[in-house]
């Protein structure tokens, strides 16, 4: 009984993509929907990588004569350098694809004062 009502509360956070399945009814529409998503998600993802970057950075400054935490900033710097490159490989990818597919990509954010 407890799984089934976890399975249903689950599956209700996904109600609003059926009923806006519509909308997605074809590729161009699907990408845009991505292109946006990819638009929001971005800023954020690079800030987190370039905070993460930043973090071992200060790691591995301080830490006086200690190789663990030494080997501990080195690996959240190159984490962090990796981190960017994915993000910017997969937008590049994906305003390529969109170009590709002849799809506008970009525009304003919906956020007020952010363009």
């Amino acid at each position: 009984m407890k799984k089934t009502s976890q399975i249903l509360i689950a599956g209700s956070a996904f109600f609003p993509l059926f009923a806006f399945a519509q909308q997605l009814g074809n590729v161009e529409n699907l990408v845009r929907a991505i292109g946006r998503i990819i638009d929001l998600a971005t800023p954020i993802l690079v800030g987190l990588a370039l905070l993460a970057f930043f973090w071992g950075l200060i790691r591995y400054i301080f830490s006086a004569g200690e190789e663990d935490a030494k080997k501990e900033g080195i690996r959240l710097m190159v984490g962090g350098v990796i981190a960017i490159f994915v993000i910017v490989a997969i937008v590049g990818l994906v305003r390529f694809l969109g170009k590709a597919l002849g799809v506008e990509l970009g525009g304003e954010l919906p956020v007020p004062g952010v363009k």
